[in-house]
């Protein structure tokens, strides 16, 4: 693993010093720095990490009393490969914090999750309530407040005839119009109310959780087996990425590594996700613009990606093949050589697509220009993967906080983070299909030079309390908090998805631009809502 210069975590102490009382926490000489923050400190040293050194906002983790509250406030470079944690306690009789939201908007989204979930009260924030429980909640209830129960009902609450959505635009001539949250396709559950006073979008108000399904509350008391059941199933389409991440947050904590082979194979399975969930939104971004020749073009790609997995690793979403210590099962050499030929196939009939795409003005005319997002916009909300990329912001955890092959310094992987400039709909495109490239150039490269061995180590006890572990999942960055007892169950769980954070950008692209564009721009994002509905 890359190691956090310690020169640079002394500097670090020292420059959090001058804000307060905080105390830097001993840590291994790793990628982490944790600091004991005093809630009157956690906003200036929070806005001093995002805005004078370049960090992104990751996640906010909340565990709940009986003794007190423990924020987690978690920071990653965009710089220097270092992951900083800001800890505040509250008590437990006074769940209450200054939002930094203000400053720091892509945390927007994580204090109005955290104020449903567990009744914290961020002071300053603009809109809490009716976030994550919609009206149908009875008010005062949250779920992942200790002793309630998830396993009881909760008695659903009458709406109240006279309720209304919220709305932003007052002025004469607005209305609101409201897409969703059932569609005539195969969308999931979300709502999108878009403001007017004529043709344009003036403000767009997303609404989820129409299906939340309460994944981070199920997994408490239960065996960490379970639970990375239901980390690679809550989004189908990422299970890859979220089984490795929550295993990287395990293994932190059972102070064990994956052998070699392992982590090449974890690599490789993660890049074959990323070229058939890149297939899928390609797919996805034709059919939405008309055309339907590229889009049925990119569906068989997608098919044929989904039929390499079942073939070479048993199944189509490469479900039960993670696991604590590396992985369930070896993949034999033959299954390694197709998948390496195969992948080399799928990456030239999708250069040829592209190329075909390049000089069809119709197809064009619908996304240059359209749903830009501009780097300053993209790095203020913390965008992620492609959709950030498409702006010019490097967010790649492969290379922003490397791991397994990523972070071996052997030069076999050469890896480059592709980056667009405009930030409109064609940029997203351009990068989708250039990471499609690159994912079989790293597959590829591994194959030649995966070592023999093991493919799993047998962990001891539980030799720590809590991690984050990480990955770079095919929408972007995925960030999973686990806590374990001493008999491996898990206390608490939290996931930071990349949907969560993108689909918070979302109303930069939609704003100011016509209504048919909508399903354009929502079809270049390629976002899951299931990954935010957990």
């Amino acid at each position: 693993m890359t190691k956090f210069p310690s020169s640079e975590l002394r500097n670090f102490a020292e420059q959090c010093q001058s804000f307060g009382p905080v105390e830097m926490l001993p840590q291994s000489d790793s990628l982490v720095a944790v600091v004991n923050c005093p809630s009157e400190v956690l906003k200036s040293l929070a806005e001093f990490l995002v805005h004078s050194l370049q960090y992104n906002f990751g996640s906010l983790v909340v565990e709940a009393p009986p003794n007190q509250w423990k924020l987690i406030y978690l920071f990653y470079g965009r710089e220097n490969p270092s992951l900083v944690q800001l800890w505040v306690y509250l008590k437990s009789d006074h769940p209450r914090v200054d939002s930094i939201s203000d400053k720091i908007h892509s945390a927007d989204w994580h204090e109005r999750q955290a104020e449903d979930l567990f009744g914290l009260v961020f002071t300053g924030h603009p809109r809490l309530g009716d976030f994550v429980l919609h009206e149908e909640w009875p008010e005062g209830v949250n779920p992942m407040c200790t002793g309630f129960s998830a396993t009881h009902p909760v008695k659903e609450q009458v709406v109240d005839p006279a309720w209304r959505p919220a709305r932003i635009l007052e002025t004469p001539g607005a209305f609101l119009m409201p897409i969703g949250p059932v569609y005539a396709d195969y969308y999931e559950s979300a709502q999108f109310f878009l403001e007017t006073v004529g043709e344009d979008v003036v403000r767009m108000i997303p609404r989820f959780f129409f299906k939340y399904r309460g994944v981070e509350k199920l997994a408490e008391g239960q065996p960490w087996q379970r639970v990375l059941l239901m980390a690679e199933r809550f989004s189908g389409t990422s299970a890859i990425a979220h089984s490795t991440a929550l295993c990287a947050a395990l293994e932190q904590i059972y102070q064990i590594q994956p052998p070699p082979r392992a982590l090449g194979l974890r690599l490789i399975l993660a890049e074959i996700e990323r070229i058939r969930h890149h297939f899928a939104v390609l797919s996805d971004i034709c059919h939405a613009s008309g055309m339907s020749v590229p889009s049925a073009q990119m569906d068989i790609l997608e098919e044929q990606a989904l039929r390499l997995s079942g073939q070479c690793a048993g199944h189509r979403y490469l479900y039960g093949w993670v696991t604590l210590g590396g992985l369930n099962r070896d993949m034999t050499l033959t299954a390694l050589d197709t998948i390496a030929r195969e992948t080399q196939l799928l990456a030239k009939a999708s250069a040829t697509i592209h190329s075909a795409l390049q000089f069809t003005s119709s197809f064009l005319d619908r996304f240059e220009g359209v749903g830009a997002i501009s780097a300053a916009g993209a790095r203020e909300l913390a965008l992620v993967g492609p959709i950030a990329r498409a702006s010019g912001v490097r967010t790649d955890l492969r290379l922003m906080l490397p791991y397994g092959p990523y972070a071996q310094d052997t030069g076999f992987l050469a890896m480059t983070e592709p980056l667009e400039q405009e930030g409109d709909g064609y940029a997203r495109i351009r990068v989708l299909f250039a990471e499609i490239q690159q994912s079989v150039k790293l597959i590829d490269a591994t194959v030649a030079a995966l070592p023999t061995g093991p493919v799993r180590v047998e962990a001891g006890g539980v030799r720590g309390q809590s991690a984050f572990g990480w990955a770079e999942a095919p929408n972007g960055a995925a960030f999973h908090y686990v806590r374990l007892d001493a008999q491996g169950c898990v206390q608490r769980y939290q996931i930071a998805t990349p949907s969560f954070a993108n689909w918070h950008g979302f109303h930069i692209a939609a704003e100011n631009f016509a209504f048919q564009d909508f399903p354009i721009m929502m079809a270049s994002f390629g976002l899951s809502i299931a990954e935010s509905d957990r």
